[in-house]
């Protein structure tokens, strides 16, 4: 085998296919480019999806004659200089490919000026530089790809439908948007307006224009500052969540990243207050020393490495529980509002919804906001009139209406009981008392206040008590063994026993001894004391199935499943009925646990209809 060496034109094209993957990749490398370049305002100009022609324009600082030429080398880079910057880098850009790769698949021009002379024109093909001339003066920088992967044929072949790459085009100007929010964004998608951003820094601002007022209105700011760390950002309400974790956003030193460990601390951080399979919408912003992350790990740049992951997780996850311990996340029960016709912004919005399987999994636009081809209106307000000031006040007339309603009559004999029952001042304070006036088929409980009516679920709110009560009990047992007057038989298939053998010593820590008899058959003789009776054999399949599939044990998990399964078990079903005392009683021991607001498997359980809003039902306020 002989050994050549490759032409620069074939290691772009190779280059090219790491860093250009799809025209979404031309978009990120060139607006990130933009951003590096201390622009306030970016438009992005999109025919066919980028595959026809993708245009970038900004007022940034521009580029000389000379650097406009030499920024299409390979590895051509103005923001590094020697291995010591790859540990401190504060930009989006840096690694010098992006621009030899885009233009080495596509016909490529650009113009560029700094502002004090006229500007520079270049024009290139495949890579190669064809024409060069002096331009119209104009600060910053416009570049136009064209004709994208026109000589690399066979990477057209596995690009996706137009619906498809252009979802990966608006999920990434999502990201962007919402990693500067300081910067006026404007898209067109075929010269109809896909995306705009009012550029004035206001984070929430972004995400009304990206989710929709309503999505706005139920976002909790959070901001907390470690030595080493500060995190700032939005975290939707429980009672808000999607399919997908593609809508948690993390940004880190203003660059929008992945991280699958990053993103599995904010689902701890909402334990027990979400559905199974569901994730909620979060934007996380963190600023740290650059010398703590490393970004240099991947060509997209998407994947970054911490030198401190454990502490940064743990403070995520803290900040986003102690937000939810000092508010209450009983759901509102609203009538939508129709945008006001003076406020309506017109976006593209196409004729089918898509519902390919790559799009979906990427969670790039809620069902309430599909994209589809052929242009009709959307309304979303105009993000200019959107901003977290305006956002807090945009229910207050409707607080107001609420608070002049007269309250309902006293209950004595509930409010004699209410006296006698002393929760903690904290979940007084999240929870009002609410009185019960009757259940609902036998399985909600209909209860009132001052503020409305409330619906609760009477299994859900028993599952919730008797699984704080149980996890209290065994949260820190005492590590003993308990031996059985009956031992136990597990019949396990043959690759659980493998995992059992490798893992004997891993379950005796933890007291749990399996003794072989006979072919894939174990006794157990003894387990651990803090082993719920009726639950012993679902506890110790499930610590098989761990260690198969994490191969360790963590105990505390197992209990906190033991709790669950317990509370779910032993609490009432539906279409019970209770009497009046008993709904109380239920209703005043839901307010002294902890998360009194969803059951331990995230399902709501109590839903607020508001004085006012049942006033509007019935036409008595207009």
């Amino acid at each position: 085998m002989t050994i050549i060496q490759m032409s620069e034109n074939l290691a772009n094209k190779i280059a090219a296919g790491e860093v250009v993957e799809r025209p979404a990749s031309v978009v990120k490398e060139l607006v990130e480019n933009s951003i590096d370049a201390n622009s306030t305002w970016i438009r992005i100009d999109i025919v066919e999806a980028g595959l026809q022609q993708i245009k970038i324009r900004d007022n940034g600082d521009g580029m000389s004659e000379e650097d406009s030429t030499k920024a299409f080398l390979r590895h051509a880079t103005s923001k590094i200089r020697n291995e010591t910057d790859l540990f401190h880098v504060k930009t989006l850009g840096f690694r010098g490919e992006a621009l030899a790769s885009i233009a080495s698949v596509s016909r490529l021009t650009i113009k560029t000026s700094q502002g004090d002379a006229a500007s520079t024109f270049l024009s290139l093909e495949g890579g190669k530089l064809l024409e060069k001339k002096k331009s119209d003066a104009r600060k910053g920088t416009e570049i136009t790809v064209e004709d994208l992967f026109f000589n690399t044929p066979a990477r057209l072949k596995y690009m996706k439908s137009l619906h498809t790459e252009l979802g990966h085009i608006t999920d990434l100007l999502n990201r962007l948007a919402l990693s500067h929010p300081e910067i006026r964004f404007e898209a067109t998608h075929n010269g109809k307006g896909l995306f705009r951003t009012a550029g004035t820094g206001d984070v929430l601002q972004v995400i009304s224009q990206i989710y929709g007022m309503n999505i706005a209105k139920k976002m909790l700011r959070i901001k907390h500052e470690t030595l080493d760390f500060s995190i700032e950002g939005y975290i939707a309400k429980p009672e808000v969540t999607r399919a997908s974790r593609a809508y948690v956003s993390t940004i880190i030193n203003g660059r929008y990243i992945r991280s699958a460990a990053l993103n599995q601390a904010v689902i701890r951080a909402y334990h027990t207050l979400l559905p199974i399979g569901r994730s909620p919408i979060v934007v996380l912003s963190i600023k740290m020393d650059p010398i703590l992350v490393d970004v240099n790990v991947h060509p997209t740049k998407l994947e970054v490495r911490f030198s401190k992951d454990r502490e940064l997780f743990t403070a995520i996850e803290e900040t986003i529980k102690q937000k939810f311990r000092e508010i209450t996340l009983i759901p509102e029960m609203e009538r939508k509002v129709k945008p006001k016709e003076h406020s309506i912004q017109h976006v593209i919005n196409f004729d089918k919804p898509i519902v390919d399987k790559e799009s979906e999994s990427r969670g790039w636009q809620s069902k309430e906001q599909e994209i589809t081809f052929n242009p009709t209106v959307q309304e979303i307000r105009d993000p200019e009139t959107l901003s977290s000031e305006n956002v807090e006040k945009y229910t207050t007339s409707e607080k107001e209406a609420e608070q002049s309603s007269s309250p309902i009559p006293e209950i004595k004999e509930l409010q004699q009981e209410v006296d006698e029952v002393q929760p903690g001042e904290e979940a007084k304070q999240r929870v009002p008392t609410m009185y019960p006036i009757g259940q609902l088929q036998g399985t909600y409980i209909l209860a009132q206040n001052e503020n409305g009516l409330y619906m609760i679920d009477q299994h859900a709110a028993q599952e919730r008590i008797k699984y704080e009560f149980f996890k209290g009990k065994l949260g820190k047992p005492i590590n003993e063994s308990q031996e059985l007057l009956i031992p136990m038989t597990f019949e396990f298939s043959k690759p659980e026993t493998i995992f059992i053998e490798q893992h004997k010593e891993s379950f005796e820590k933890v007291g749990l001894f399996f003794e072989a008899f006979g072919n894939q058959t174990y006794v157990i003789r003894s387990h651990p004391n803090w082993f719920p009776k009726g639950f012993e054999e679902e506890i110790i399949r499930e610590m098989v199935e761990q260690i198969m599939n994490e191969e360790k044990l963590n105990i505390e998990s197992i209990r906190e499943e033991a709790a669950i399964l317990m509370s779910c078990k032993r609490s009432i079903k539906a279409n019970h009925y209770l009497k009046q005392e008993e709904m109380f009683r239920l209703l005043e021991d839901l307010r002294t646990t902890t998360d009194p607001f969803t059951c331990p498997h995230g399902r709501p359980i109590i839903v607020h209809f508001s004085t006012y809003e049942l006033e509007k039902m019935f036409k008595r306020v207009m």
